[in-house]
């Protein structure tokens, strides 16, 4: 027998209440406590749920350790950021803002893997099966293995994944889909909650790999709200602005590799095509001999790739000066221009200060504090940097350069790109060899780089 078990919670941070309350005490912001109304199976009275396997607790040197199977596609770059391709039984969430292409990336996606001859489900619960069909021509897929589903009800996708029996899922999106048992509307917190459960069940005890779409709020994060990033295995974030045509699929969580892995695409007409040299695309337009303009090496993941940082220093006409940042944390430019008043002299307080990273991406390593600093110091001197010169280092707030990870992958980028310096820290140097072709430059301080990069200091 069932009974039914009203509550209140709160769709911006999930908290709940026994009663409606106007304002959430979880977060503060008003008018979000919702009711959701949850179907209870009622059991003997104070009797416990066991699994229908009774396993016994085991010391960690006795257990076997065994290296994850894994499923690599053709798409080399979205095998990259899952930490070497699909393991199968992993409920895999992709998240981005509408329009950015996730929809795109998974149906090229199941044509590669349909192309391999793995039978693959495609969901969708937004769009009707004549509409997916257009976008598959659009992207050239033809695939016998590739089944197309139009459906929100959870029974009856259970039903399909028996009938079809496949190794690939793709549900878009999971807001779309609704147990029948819970009385909330679709894209509720009890929706979102019992339907990944019911997925994660079927993707454990059958061994597939689903992927769900996942939308997102005005601030960028995943509706439902993060209850459904802590089910899930593996969280990605497919990011992009509009006015560009690459995008960047970066990885959140990932039980089963890193979770600083990236993989970068370009938007074209016949779909996503993967950026194989991602600091080729971010450099192709960068205006050469500009003040203003510095190159950064900075890791994301296991990989290196060169972005080119622009500022403007210009007199502030207002009491006081504004400090505005794209692609870096605006704090983080608040420091370095606090650094260069206190240890180097520089008279800032009455010049407003814009950064932008080119291209669109954010970087938020301390590896590119140094290449931010002489930036700022370029644009204020009207003065340019040397075209081949890149920048590596972390600042302190004493105006020292302090060392960072993975120094010589960076070099080596920058050397193959054609760069003749490289101005890193001075504890970086030694223990490793330099590529031929480019000059290393260790430095100390902020005083000794910019000595080395500007003519007049």
């Amino acid at each position: 027998m069932a009974k039914k078990k009203s509550k209140f919670m709160c769709s911006s941070c999930g908290y709940e209440a026994a009663k409606w309350m106007g304002r959430c005490p979880g977060c503060g912001e008003w008018n979000t406590m919702n009711e959701e109304v949850e179907v209870i199976s009622k059991g003997p009275r104070g009797a416990f749920q066991h699994s229908s396997t009774t396993t016994k607790a085991t010391p960690i040197i006795q257990v076997e350790a065994q290296e994850e199977t894994r499923i690599v596609t053709q798409m080399n770059e979205f095998n990259r950021v899952l930490g070497g391709g699909i393991v199968p039984g992993s409920l895999v969430l992709i998240g981005g803002d509408p329009g950015i292409g996730k929809s795109t990336l998974l149906l090229q996606v199941s044509a590669l893997l349909s192309n391999q001859g793995m039978r693959v489900l495609y969901i969708s619960g937004e769009e009707s099966v004549r509409q997916t069909k257009l976008r598959a021509e659009r992207l050239g897929v033809k695939s016998a293995e590739l089944f197309i589903y139009s459906e929100t009800n959870l029974e009856f996708l259970n039903q399909t994944i028996e009938e079809v029996q496949p190794k690939f899922v793709i549900v878009d999106s999971i807001q779309t889909v609704h147990h029948p048992e819970v009385t909330s509307a679709p894209g509720s917190v009890s929706q979102v909650r019992e339907c990944t459960a019911e997925l994660m069940r079927i993707a454990k005890t059958k061994n597939i790999a689903i992927f769900l779409v996942g939308h997102v709020t005005k601030e960028g994060q995943i509706a439902g709200p993060r209850i459904l990033e802590h089910m899930v295995d593996t969280v990605l974030y497919f990011e992009g602005e509009r006015h560009h045509n690459h995008r960047i699929l970066r990885s959140q969580k990932n039980r089963f590799g890193s979770t600083n892995e990236i993989a970068i695409f370009e938007m074209l007409q016949g779909g996503l095509k993967e950026v194989l040299n991602p600091s080729e695309l971010f450099l192709q337009e960068r205006s050469q001999g500009a003040p203003g303009s510095t190159i950064v090496a900075s890791m994301e993941g296991t990989r290196p790739i060169l972005v080119e940082i622009q500022s403007l220093v210009t007199p502030t006409s207002f009491n006081y000066p504004k400090r505005m940042a794209t692609g870096v944390d605006q704090n983080r430019v608040q420091l370095l221009m606090a650094v260069l008043e206190k240890r180097m002299g520089m008279m800032l307080q009455a010049q407003d200060a814009y950064i932008k990273v080119a291209g669109g991406v954010k970087l938020d390593e301390p590896a590119i504090d140094l290449a931010v600093l002489t930036s700022i110091v370029s644009s204020f001197k009207d003065q340019a940097v040397n075209p081949t010169d890149c920048f590596i280092g972390e600042v302190g707030l004493t105006g020292e350069v302090r060392r960072v990870s993975r120094i010589e992958q960076r070099v080596q980028e920058a050397t193959k790109l054609g760069f003749r310096r490289a101005v890193i820290p001075a504890s970086n140097i030694g223990g490793w060899d330099f590529p031929e072709g480019i000059q290393v430059v260790g430095v100390e301080t902020i005083s000794d780089a910019l000595r080395a990069s500007f003519r007049d200091l």
